[in-house]
């Protein structure tokens, strides 16, 4: 039997002022019977998994860290690691260092259409933001030359943007584009890269889309939240305005525990 419940906030008097201001963070109180044959990490990450999934704990909330856990449960700290570690493969929780662990927000099922990411999210109830990582302008490789339709060696601006969803880290977003629709690093910051083009009189028709997946390397994994080697969806995009002329060259990853692209099919 697995019970699940939540310990109050401390009412200690001696708690100082910086610990009263602290985040709450939740500690489930878990029953476990050390004599079924359930491996102990379920019996933890199953109880955890019904709450999260009833809305019982909400996303944001933060749980506590894998050390206090297995002291509290008396159990080995891989245990109550790998027991986080089974809630962080299904996407219901997302583990960083030195952040914590923390319920995810709902699935992101975004429709297959041609359509700004930032919009996407803030239709469906989200709080989209953006951070920008990277932005430079150099010459084009002869593969984005050839997608975007330069001359050899055109200066190009290259971006990467992490994408959050209600503060959670959702896609990495690097884009490609000829230096006369480029928009600046303060306007990507602020709105989608297809408002930003909007704003130039620059309106995106029509797009060639491939949809992939792999593994997170390690740059990606620490900064999207998730495990080296965590399976990832790829989009690589080449939109055009009215006239078929290229203007943007997208390559980006997301994190299918929180995102998915979604189609409709018709009969021919």
């Amino acid at each position: 039997m697995v019970h699940l419940d939540y310990q109050k906030p401390s009412d200690d008097p001696t708690e100082t002022s910086e610990e009263a201001n602290m985040e709450q963070t939740y500690s489930p109180l878990i029953t476990i019977d050390r004599a079924s044959g359930t491996p102990l990490y379920e019996q933890i990450a199953v109880p955890i998994e019904a709450a999260i999934l009833s809305g019982e704990l909400p996303a944001g909330a933060m749980i506590e860290d894998e050390v206090s856990m297995a002291n509290r449960l008396d159990v080995a700290r891989p245990t109550a690691r790998r027991a986080l570690q089974e809630l962080a493969a299904k996407g219901l929780v997302t583990r960083r260092r030195g952040v914590g662990t923390r319920v995810t927000p709902p699935h992101v099922h975004r429709p297959m259409k041609l359509s700004s990411l930032n919009e996407d999210l803030s239709e469906a109830g989200f709080q989209p933001s953006t951070k920008v990582l990277h932005y430079q302008v150099r010459p084009a490789t002869p593969e984005e030359a050839t997608e975007l339709e330069l001359a050899p060696d055109d200066a190009v601006l290259s971006i990467s943007r992490i994408r959050y969803a209600d503060d959670h880290p959702l896609a990495l977003l690097t884009n490609v584009m000829p230096l006369d629709v480029a928009p600046t690093w303060q306007e990507l910051g602020t709105v989608g890269l297809y408002q930003c083009l909007h704003d130039r009189g620059v309106e995106i028709a029509s797009a060639t889309q491939d949809v992939g997946a792999r593994g997170a390397s390690a740059d990606e994994s620490g900064i999207l939240g998730d495990q080296p080697g965590t399976p990832l969806l790829t989009m690589h995009r080449v939109s055009r305005t009215s006239d078929g002329r290229p203007v943007e060259l997208g390559n980006h990853i997301y994190r299918p525990s929180l995102y998915s692209f979604k189609f409709s099919l018709f009969s021919a």
